[in-house]
């Protein structure tokens, strides 16, 4: 990997484009550098995670939208299939992947990346697929451009903090799925560059989102990032230009969105960031990097739910609970505990989006219930349940430096997303424990491996499809690097006849 500095420059300088850091990170999507065995594997694990909570989350309202909004754009050539529907009904890919990124989003339970950003680099593969089930690629095809899509965004997120200035985390998801797509279609490395300022111009969004009453946008937002990447790719294709230098330039998203905005005085000055990339020739292994939920919430939450269920087995009666405090990061206190002093975060009324960041309601739960389910954890009656609310009041969080210290290292084996929690009882007695990542975690007490994918696609899709067509998904994707081109249209996976909701008209 080779470090790259980025830097606001003057109009009048002429950046050349070969010190841009788009043309840079086009150079990494046309490396045509092979695919490494274990990077494939995983590429894998991740189609059959993103399936699996696409399908648990067929029905939900977010979804059944953004479908029909989806079958408002069919097509009987050149399309991609929407999931859930039956084969050979296709759309325009760019509304697949609005459809499609859409589910794989909604449940909260797919893969992630935290290091200056926060990222679900998952969120590639819905864009990436949807382009080569319509242009008839074939697995490897697919492969090398996911491949490229979880490179650059999880480089980005590895140097460049967007929510440090309230910016949502698709800005770089647009131009990680461009280049993933230009990878993809073996585009020159001019369309490449052309199409991720492109797809980051289009994709600058505010964290908004994320903050008080927490709606279905959050769900919308990484599909939509999808949607314009492959729009943007597409203009490109037809020989158009991009807003540029997008990073660089005096009036970019660098020098008035983010850090060089409070740097009036000297805005071209410093370098900003320090970008990391793979050299050319270099493997694209970033996938190795992330990692899967086992349980549906924030990703900062995973271990801290992992914790609760170990510290219950000590407790007897949860109302002799005077207070819990949890010790963590400044990114969970911040983000989902009592430092966002969000109320809606402690209102049994709140939306599931806004409870599944609500870092004291999901430890409450956890802690009485031994358990997380993606629907029964969040359901109404459970959150408003009284004794419930009354230990979910108690639970506050505070930031601690050594877990935002553990949170921001380099050192993968240090590296830690989870906290210390101090239950304090009625009686004066304490109970204290701690957990650094969650067991599912590479580095946690049971990594996922490939049997857990496929049992987490298995549970959450019971009920939903049927065992066939399960099987015959597991089977087909196992096989991805042998598909032919033409054949990743079968990826798709299909309920029974009248098991899908109808959204409400619209005007597509």
């Amino acid at each position: 990997m080779k470090l790259h500095p980025v830097k606001v420059h003057p109009s009048k300088a002429l950046l050349k484009r070969e010190d841009q850091l788009a043309w840079k990170m086009a150079a990494v999507a046309t490396d045509k550098v092979p695919v490494e065995k274990d990077v494939q594997e995983m590429i894998i694990n991740r189609v059959i995670d993103n399936a699996s909570v696409a399908i648990a989350s067929v029905n939900r309202r977010a979804v059944v939208s953004a479908r029909g909004m989806a079958l408002g754009h069919a097509k009987k050539a050149g399309g991609a299939p929407v999931m859930g529907m039956k084969a050979g009904t296709t759309v325009s890919p760019e509304w697949a992947a609005w459809a499609n990124g859409t589910a794989v989003r909604e449940l909260d339970m797919h893969d992630t990346f935290l290091a200056a950003d926060y990222s679900h680099p998952g969120d590639n593969i819905p864009p990436v697929l949807a382009v080569a089930q319509a242009m008839g690629k074939s697995g490897r095809d697919l492969i090398r451009g996911i491949a490229t899509g979880y490179e650059i965004q999880i480089d980005l997120v590895r140097s460049i903090s967007l929510h440090q200035h309230k910016v949502d985390h698709i800005a770089h998801l647009g131009p990680s799925a461009a280049a993933g797509i230009g990878t993809l279609l073996g585009l020159k490395q001019e369309v490449v560059f052309q199409a991720i300022q492109q797809a980051l111009h289009t994709t600058v969004t505010f964290r908004q989102s994320r903050k008080g009453g927490i709606s279905s946008w959050k769900a919308y937002a990484p599909a939509h990032a999808g949607k314009l990447a492959i729009e943007a790719v597409d203009r490109c294709m037809r020989g158009e230009g991009a807003p540029s230098p997008i990073y660089e330039g005096e009036d970019s998203i660098i020098a008035w969105v983010l850090s060089g905005r409070s740097n009036r005085d000297d805005v071209y000055g410093p370098a900003y960031y320090q970008v990391p990339l793979p050299e050319p020739g270099e493997p694209k292994r970033a996938i190795l990097s992330s990692y899967t939920k086992e349980h549906s919430a924030e990703y900062q939450s995973q271990a801290l739910i992992d914790l609760a269920f170990r510290m219950r087995e000590q407790i007897s009666d949860f109302d002799a609970i005077e207070k819990v405090v949890i010790h963590t990061s400044h990114h969970t206190h911040h983000v989902i505990g009592t430092g966002a002093n969000d109320p809606q975060k402690m209102d049994p009324k709140a939306s599931r989006e806004t409870l599944d960041h609500s870092m004291m309601y999901i430890f409450a739960v956890a802690l009485q219930d031994g358990r997380w389910h993606h629907v029964d954890s969040y359901a109404p009656r459970r959150a408003g349940r009284a004794d419930t609310v009354r230990l979910w009041q108690k639970v506050t969080t505070t930031e601690d430096p050594e877990w935002t210290r553990k949170y921001h290292s380099k050192d993968p084996d240090e590296l830690a997303f989870g906290g210390r929690v101090e239950i304090l009882f009625k009686d004066g007695s304490k109970l204290v424990d701690e957990l650094g990542v969650a067991n599912a975690h590479p580095n946690g007490a049971r990594p996922f491996a490939r049997a857990d994918y496929i049992a987490k696609f298995r549970t959450l899709a019971d009920g939903i499809i049927t065992a066939r067509e399960a099987n015959r998904f597991i089977e087909l994707v196992q096989d991805l690097p042998k598909l032919k081109a033409g054949d990743l249209g079968a990826l798709n996976v299909a309920l029974p006849a009248g098991a899908l909701a109808e959204s409400k008209p619209g005007i597509f």
